[in-house]
């Protein structure tokens, strides 16, 4: 074998090596922002020219010199997954690959503001949109889907995960993306779930979470202002003989289903 010869091969399989640390370094992901609002509800989009955030995960920083899909390369980094002790939230020294600090903050306000963004604030009732970094899984063939845990009512603390998966509020379509081509690691994603209309004023806890694989799993965590809506009591009239009636047969869709209706709002983007 010529010494060329043996430095081809020596280069070809650095490069490999290369590209497998890659892949495996980029096998995961978190949610960028946790509301994001279209320019044109009419042309829902991920991209920078499709929206714009306005709320995100708990101690996401104000100041950072990596560009969208690029906080895994921080330190610490965005990403979390979790291990056999399935914490809700990431924080130092949790989980298989443990990322920013987004355990609940006391105040929770305290995780917002100054150094970090701002908290999410919505109506109930409205529709909230997650963004999240494709990580080099857009184009690939069922890609699990995202699921979106919270609970129905204000809390003193977070639940833990096994209390979460029983308060889920939407599966989202993982690859619901604006592809960038030659860019998968960049290519924006997202989805979006109504806060159900019956939520109470108050702090609310959300979770994002991921499995790429059988047992593999992603989460982010944020909190998000909700403002009760104003319901009228719903007067009956009263009946010829002077006395006062009620339906105590009646309720409404939000107290049958009070975690919403688990679906995607926008789950057919048109691709660009």
């Amino acid at each position: 074998m010529t010494a060329v010869t043996k430095t081809t091969l020596f280069a070809l399989a650095a490069a490999m090596a290369l590209a497998l640390l890659a892949t495996i370094t980029e096998a995961h992901s978190w949610a960028d922002c946790v509301d994001w609002r279209f320019n044109n509800p009419k042309k829902p989009g991920w991209t920078d020219k499709h929206g714009k955030c306005h709320g995100w995960a708990r101690r996401y920083p104000v100041k950072t010199k990596y560009r969208f899909g690029d906080l895994d390369s921080a330190s610490p980094n965005r990403h979390y997954e979790q291990d056999s002790k399935l914490y809700a939230c990431s924080a130092p020294g949790r989980g298989r690959e443990d990322g920013a600090d987004e355990r609940r903050a006391n105040p929770v306000s305290k995780a917002y503001g100054g150094g970090f963004r701002p908290m999410a604030s919505v109506k109930a009732g409205d529709t909230m949109c997650v963004r999240w970094p494709s990580k080099n899984h857009a184009s690939e063939y069922k890609v699990p889907p995202v699921f979106i845990y919270g609970p129905p009512s204000v809390t003193k603390e977070d639940p833990s995960q096994k209390q979460l998966l029983k308060m889920p509020i939407a599966k989202l379509n993982y690859n619901n993306c604006n592809r960038i081509r030659g860019d998968e690691d960049h290519t924006p994603c997202g989805g979006c779930f109504k806060i159900p209309s019956n939520r109470k004023t108050g702090t609310y806890m959300i979770q994002w979470r991921w499995e790429l694989n059988k047992g593999e799993f992603y989460t982010s965590c944020w909190d998000v202002q909700v403002k009760g809506r104003t319901v009228k009591p719903n007067v009956q009239s009263l009946p010829s003989n002077g006395t006062e009636t009620t339906n105590d047969n009646e309720s409404s869709a939000d107290e049958d289903h009070p975690l919403g209706d688990n679906s995607n709002a926008f789950s057919d983007l048109a691709r660009e």
